[in-house]
This record gives structure tokens, sequence and C-alpha cells, in this order.
């Protein structure tokens, strides 16, 4: 499915939900139950998305947050800019939040397939190298990274970490 019409069914989803449990609140539960990455496995990923990216001969940082955005590990390689902490963050984030590819999304803004006025939202990023973290079918993370001379590039060490610690990810 596109990522346009996944942002889309997603809303949709979530407004009928919101709709269905205010209507049934004496039925719906109340605590919600989901997963999230250990530090261990933040870490790991971190770890390896650095080497990914350095078996490339590029000097990154990486950061990795959790479901909700917030931050568990970032690590910079010692010549990385100093404005790569900040920037793996905010793609990170914006993988999360925007439940997507920060490529992708970059992509559909260009094209006009997304508004780009979503690129004001405070802490939103849409350059490549953002990536939401899935487990059985639902995010645990988001992983970003900034420092290679390509938007694609740091796209795939983040997917290379990725799928580097991904024995971890299923349950």
């Amino acid at each position: 499915m596109p990522l346009k019409q996944l942002i889309l069914a997603t809303s949709i989803a979530t407004a009928i939900g919101l709709a269905s449990s205010s209507a049934n609140s004496e039925d719906a539960a109340s605590l919600a139950t989901f997963q999230v990455m250990t530090a261990d496995t933040a870490l790991a990923l971190a770890q390896e998305t650095l080497e990914s990216c350095r078996a490339g001969g590029y000097q990154i940082a990486v950061a990795v947050v959790d479901r909700f955005g917030q931050t568990q590990v970032v690590i910079r390689d010692r010549f990385a800019g100093p404005h790569t902490v900040p920037t793996a963050t905010a793609k990170a984030w914006t993988a999360v939040s925007f439940r997507g590819e920060t490529l992708e999304l970059d992509t559909l803004i260009s094209d006009g397939d997304l508004d780009g006025s979503i690129r004001g939202i405070p802490g939103a990023l849409f350059l490549g190298g953002g990536l939401p973290v899935m487990s059985a079918g639902s995010i645990v993370g988001g992983v970003g990274v900034s420092g290679a001379p390509e938007p694609s590039i740091d796209d795939d060490c983040a997917r290379a970490g990725i799928d580097a610690i991904s024995d971890r990810l299923e349950f």
C-alpha cells in the first residue's frame, strides 16, 4: 500500500476507533499494551547502523527513538559534523511520527502527493535517512542517520542497521 494511502487509512481507522471507543467506553479496556525496544536492542541498532556507514567510509551520527519519538540512543562518530546529531534525531522522530520512511515522505512531498506545508511542523525533517522500526506489524521505534553525502546513503545505512538486528525484532 503506498504511503499516502497508508497515512489516510491510518487516520480514518484512528477516527473510527476513537468514535467507537467513546461510544462503548464501558466496554473498553482501561490500559493499552504495546511493545518497545529494550535499551540493549536500541543500542545494538545504533551500533550496527554506525558500523554500516563506517564500512562505506562515512562518518555519521545515528539516533534511535522509541515508538513515541523519545530518544533512546545517539552515537556520533568522531568526525561527523556538529549538525548530524540533531538531524539524525529529527529524522528518527519524523519516521515514527509520520509512520513512514523519510526518503519516501520527501519524494511524496516533492511530487505533490503530500501537502508540502507539513515541512513546517516543528521537529519534522523530511530527508532520507529516517526509518520506522517495525515488529509484528507495529512500530516499536525509529532510527535516523545523518552525515553521509546523500540522504539515500543515510537511508541505506539505517536499513542495514535494522536488517542486522532483525532477529531481535521478531516476536
